[in-house]
């Protein structure tokens, strides 16, 4: 029997291959083809049809890396074809099948109309159903020869990722461009078989149904006359139709297949190509529904939306019909897919405010999930945060890359930090570029975890990650699989709908609580450093204008808040956090423009902050505090002169204002305060950190400690840090000089230089100031290195269970212990601003301005005491997809906080990534909001987003227990609303006798909405 059924198998997989695929279109005939290279970079469609073309013969080669070639094609369909299905069929050479990493164009009429993208799995335009015959046709098509980052599947490095390296040699031929009769029957005939012969492969031996299946398609291939596929086709198709009508068990589990179409804003290619891949796909998608009623499809990122209403206006109006014709489907309800885990909490805020916002203004629909199935794990903040946003679910699908531990669940509550759950799916069919196969289908029920309490599962379907969408083959896959037996069912419907009726099905389905931590990709936490220090300053120095150009709106006359430039500069920090921007994953081309993007915005940004601060009026001079804590803190002035000076949260006061502290005393290679002491040894390294306070020594062994490891994953090297990392380093201890740079009463500082590996460099100037137990080490790096990482590690006298990590708005605990897989699996985890550990009594915490990735671990000594170690990592030196990703200066600081608490630790988090702004003449004001109450963290003051003038402020509860306060304002208040993230109402605050009564379960966030009352 075995022998028998290859047989037939193999019979029905060279017909169809061989036989039935290639006579799909009965004839064709071949247009008239010129072409004109456009010199740079794209250009308006105006510009093309203006330019000389020359004649362009097929089997000819095209197309630099990253160039665009316009094609103009010229045909008329012949009188013989009326009455038949008439395409264009365009073949510009593709390599493979994947749609989004290599040649696609853009098809127009001569009037510039866009109609429909080409690419390798959807190379057809629609001419006529039927057609009339003698039709002209007239197309300018716009070619992007986007070279195949992925030709050697990530095995080696290429030049080819960016334009300045990959140099002007054609890398396509191209091969087709026809017209041709579509065999409508031949069509059909070929999916019918799909269908049919996987389904059959992937029953069980044991199944008659399998055995029915087989010997159907042995009949089916007796039908086929291989002399005249299309004269026999309607035959072959009778055989089979018994098995394809046969329903489906009335306990099959249901796929509710939404159309997909996964446009990464920039991964292997940059934004610039992203603005177009965004007309191409929705050119097809738009024509897709025109032709398939029940066609739905679900898109979210509204930044890709507004590149299309900005950029193809005839393609934003196809949209805006489907929209309301019901079958394209707004979701997510984020400005882009951003990454999961690195984004700040208010920047998190801000993706689904504005996101959501979009979607509203112009399609009147508020979108009710969150969609966010590519990202590199997801942080335990996201519940609550998605339904401050007005959100009901959440989806997400990276988790099935799990490299050790297989997540337990499909549809679940899915708990924060905060206590807050949002109904969660994650599709069984563990891709969202589904098609539905017979494997895809096999593995949703297979894979389903929750069978017995659900009985549906969602499938995102259509070709992605550089897009191109669903496609007419899929769709038909969907209408046989509708109700097949031996088949899950699928409906396709929209994600509200699924998520509402698995909701209903499964009201008590089982509950995740804490982060969605991906067991794969951590070094996305690290990876191109200077993009992701890039992005925390912005979100700093966003905060910083946001406040003062608020205190200047309410303080100064004549001042006008920012609305437009601060909305437009959001937006650009938002896209660059995009899951394969902010992650360093890209190709150096994005890197390349995101780290000049980013100064852009820095110097933008700082512009009004300073003008905002001007606005205040001439005074003298000030030190300002973006922090939402008091500060006590040793500044520079301009010219360089430290001063110690005290300053109220979010507020200025007077440069040189309270009383400067104990003096700092450097002797030799030793810095003491009075608060702790730190002896740096001959290597560079800490010998010794003595928190005087406390009496007791913090190290437990060197301290500070540089250590290079060789860092080469299995795979994915922008993406992965395999756990071998560890086994082969070399700790950094030839220090080239130790020297003091700085002896004044208030700092005391020491340089150390070091010289290795392939040219590197580290400078670290090590600074202890008066007044603070905080140890900074001010670092510069010029990094030669390749497929290596260092780490900075901190051997710490504590025996810790845990380790507190800050995440957006609050923190999390891990173990410090591996007792299970799930613990061992977590060797390198991502924080914002700080890691704390800690006893009973004592805590010391870890400290950065732009570092994520970090490790924690524990060891016993020999005297019985235990070592908890805090590792950050800096830098790392990849090679795919940018063969020089990291390489050259960076500049950061990181500090150790001795004696610290949570609360401690916070405060310093915030003022090493908000240093005190010294302005040498401006006015005095009063703090725009002010809080009493420990615990009561301001996150973001700004002015509401109608324009009304009232002051929103985001706060939340930061220690991890119940804070309960009262906040104050600088202006006569009038009233104040509890509200949701887009600042509508949920509830009247309480008014506390003149304030606003604030009442916090632990990590919760609040947003206010503060009139001014007008005395």
């Amino acid at each position: 029997m075995h022998d028998e059924r290859r047989r037939i198998e193999e019979r029905v997989q060279r017909v169809h291959d061989q036989r039935i695929k290639t006579a799909i279109y009965a004839a064709s005939v071949p247009f008239e083809v010129e072409a004109w290279q456009a010199p740079g970079e794209p250009v308006p469609f105006e510009e093309a049809a203006s330019a000389s073309y020359a004649p362009f013969a097929m089997d000819t080669p095209w197309g630099p890396p990253w160039g665009t070639t316009w094609f103009r094609m010229r045909g008329q369909v012949p009188a013989e074809w009326a009455g038949r299905r008439v395409e264009a069929v365009i073949d510009l050479g593709f390599i493979g099948d994947w749609p989004g990493n290599q040649a696609e164009a853009l098809v127009h009429l001569a009037d510039g109309t866009p109609l429909k993208a080409v690419n390798p799995l959807n190379q057809y335009v629609p001419i006529g159903n039927p057609a009339t015959g003698g039709e002209e046709i007239h197309y300018l098509v716009e070619a992007a020869s986007n070279p195949d980052i992925l030709a050697e599947n990530f095995s080696r490095p290429t030049v080819m990722g960016d334009v300045l390296t990959a140099g002007d040699k054609p890398i396509y031929t191209f091969q087709r461009a026809d017209l041709a009769v579509l065999d409508e029957d031949v069509f059909h005939l070929d999916l019918d078989l799909q269908v049919l012969r996987e389904l059959m492969v992937h029953l069980e031996e044991h199944d008659p149904r399998r055995h029915e299946i087989l010997h159907t398609l042995d009949r089916a291939m007796d039908t086929v006359d291989l002399d005249d596929v299309s004269g026999s086709a309607a035959a072959v198709r009778e055989v089979l139709a018994p098995a394809l009508a046969k329903p489906a068990h009335a306990s099959a589990h249901t796929v509710s297949g939404v159309g997909h179409a996964h446009i990464d804003s920039a991964w292997l290619w940059p934004i610039r190509e992203t603005k177009r891949k965004t007309s191409r796909t929705f050119s097809n998608v738009t024509a897709l529904a025109d032709e398939y009623e029940d066609f739905i499809f679900a898109c979210s990122q509204a930044q890709q939306y507004e590149w299309v209403r900005d950029n193809y206006p005839q393609v934003w109006e196809r949209i805006k019909k489907s929209v309301e014709k019901g079958q394209w489907a707004p979701v997510g309800g984020m400005w882009v897919e951003a990454d999961g885990n690195l984004p700040g909490g208010e920047a998190i805020a801000r993706q689904l405010v504005h996101g959501k916002k979009f979607f509203m203004e112009h399609f009147g629909v508020e979108t009710k999930g969150v969609w966010l199935p590519d990202s590199f794990g997801y942080t335990a903040a996201y519940p609550q945060l998605a339904k401050l946003a007005g959100n009901d679910w959440f989806l997400t699908q990276k988790i099935s890359w799990n490299q050790t531990n297989k997540f337990p669940h499909h549809t679940f509550w899915w708990e924060g930090i905060d206590g807050t759950r949002i109904f969660t799916h994650f599709p069984p069919v563990d891709t969202y570029n589904a098609r539905f196969s017979g494997d895809e289908m096999a593995r949703a029920v297979r894979n389903y975890q929750e069978k017995g309490g659900g009985t549906r599962s969602l499938a995102p379907f259509g070709w992605g990650d550089g897009g191109g969408g669903p496609t007419r083959e899929i769709m038909e896959r969907a209408r046989r699989l509708a109700d097949l037996e031996g088949s899950a069912k699928v409906v396709v419907e929209h994600p509200d709908k699924f998520f509402a009726d698995a909701r209903e099905e499964y009201p008590d389905a089982p509950v995740w609580v804490g982060e969605l931590y991906l067991e794969l990709h951590r070094a996305t936490y690290t990876s191109q450093a200077r993009t992701k220090q890039g992005n925390r300053r912005s979100e700093h120095l966003l905060r910083e204008a946001e406040l003062w150009a608020t205190t200047a709106a309410l303080n100064a006359p004549g001042y006008s808040y920012p609305y437009e430039k601060l909305d437009r500069l959001w937006k650009t920090v938002l896209l660059h956090q995009f899951h394969d921007i902010l992650p360093g994953s890209s190709i150096a081309w994005v890197h390349r423009e995101a780290e000049a993007e980013y100064a852009r915005v820095a110097e933008e940004v700082q512009a009004l902050t300073a003008e905002a601060m001007t606005a205040l009026g001439p005074g003298e001079p000030r030190v300002f505090n973006t922090s939402p804590c008091d500060r006590a803190e040793v500044v520079r002035t301009s010219v360089g002169v430290p001063m110690y000076t005290e300053v109220p949260a979010n507020g200025n006061a007077p440069l040189g204002a309270g009383e400067p502290p104990q003096p700092v005393k450097v002797t030799g290679r030793v810095l003491d305060n009075g608060l702790v002491r730190v002896e740096v040894a001959e290597d560079g390294t800490l010998a010794s950190v003595r928190d005087l306070r406390a009496d007791r020594e913090v190290l437990a062994d060197q301290g500070n400690l540089l250590r290079l490891h060789t860092d080469l994953p299995n795979y994915w090297d922008a993406w992965d840090i395999d756990k071998h990392y560890k086994n082969r380093y070399t700790d950094l201890l030839d220090a080239e000089s130790v020297t003091v740079i700085e002896a004044d009463p208030l700092l005391g500082a020491l340089r150390v230089e070091r010289a290795f590996g392939k040219g590197s460099r580290i400078t670290q100037t090590i600074t202890v100031r008066a007044g603070s137990p905080r140890i900074d080490f001010e670092t510069e790096i010029d990094w030669h290195e390749t497929e290596k990482i260092l780490k900075a590690a901190f051997p710490v006298d504590i025996r810790a269970a845990h380790s507190s990590a800050e995440i957006q708005f609050g923190h999390i605990q891990r173990p410090t212990h591996t007792n299970t897989s799930w613990e061992s699996a977590r060797f390198e985890v991502c924080n914002h601003r700080w890691v704390h550990i800690g006893e009973p009594g004592y805590g010391v915490a870890v400290i950065n301005d732009s570092t994520y990735g970090h490790d924690v671990s524990r060891t016993v000594r020999e005297d019985g005491g235990t070592t908890t170690t805090v590792r950050l990592s800096l830098v790392r030196a990849p090679r795919i997809p940018d063969p020089e990703a990291d390489q050259g200066k960076h500049r950061f600081t990181y500090a150790l906080l001795p004696g610290a608490t949570i609360e401690d630790t916070v405060a310093e988090g915030y003022a090493l990534n908000l240093p005190l702004r010294v302005a040498d003449s401006a006015g005095a004001a009063e703090p725009v909001v002010s809080v009493e109450g420990a615990g009561v963290t301001v996150e973001a003051v700004k002015l509401a987003d109608d324009e009304s003038g009232d002051v929103v402020v985001r706060l939340y509860e930061s220690r991890g227990g119940r804070a309960q306060g009262t906040l104050r304002t600088g202006f006569p208040l009038a009233g104040a609303q509890v509200t949701d993230l887009l600042e509508r109402p949920l509830a009247e605050a309480d008014m506390d006798s003149g304030g606003v009564a604030v009442s916090l379960r632990p990590f919760e966030v609040q947003t206010l909405r503060l009139s001014r009352r007008n005395d």
